[in-house]
């Protein structure tokens, strides 16, 4: 009895096994918004991490969250790394790529609650007045990732938030362009 029990939990985990494989090697996860503001608005609101704290949907997760940031204040080199509890975990970004008004590349990289690594990518785009905002995450899926994403895809779980944080940047942009704007004005 022992053996075909042994037997039947052996096939199952291998099944689960396989399943967990045939899960897609790499995840993108991408949203994207209209802001009624130039591209240099929003850009140097995402350019420094140190504005963040302003629009990013995991900045409030954790109110005793450790953070630190180093290298320049903002651009190429620009570091971030937090500290928190179960659910803002532990990790580090690093802006790896800065093409000031159109393009912004950061390295992410996770330690709690798991070790993943991800490639986050802003993308502004010039549209009539304004500018289209693509946030997109790029990273390889994990047996660990890829075990989550059984239940539930990285665009599920990671998507939501990018729109919370697209809609608490957009008000803080179009702010800044109208403080940019004034200045204009009164000559």
């Amino acid at each position: 009895m022992f053996l075909k029990i042994l037997i039947a939990f052996l096939i199952a985990v291998s099944l689960v096994a396989v399943v967990i494989s045939l899960q897609p090697a790499q995840y993108r996860v991408v949203r994207t918004a209209s802001f009624e503001a130039p591209p240099s608005a929003t850009y140097n609101l995402i350019s420094d991490f140190h504005n963040w704290s302003e629009w990013s949907p995991w900045a409030k997760l954790d109110p005793d969250m450790k953070q630190a940031f180093e290298g320049p204040r903002a651009g190429v080199g620009a570091s971030y790394t937090w500290s928190g509890n179960k659910v803002a975990g532990e990790g580090s970004m690093t802006i790896v790529e800065a093409i000031p008004d159109e393009r912004l590349a950061i390295q992410l990289a996770f330690t709690k609650p798991f070790a993943s690594a991800s490639k986050i990518t802003f993308s502004l785009r010039p549209e009539g007045s304004g500018t289209s905002v693509e946030w997109a995450m790029d990273g390889e899926s994990t047996f660990a990732t890829k075990a989550i994403q059984v239940f539930a895809s990285m665009d599920k779980m990671v998507g939501p938030d990018f729109e919370k944080g697209l809609a608490k940047l957009r008000p803080l942009a179009e702010e800044a362009a109208r403080k940019q704007a004034k200045p204009a004005l009164s000559h």
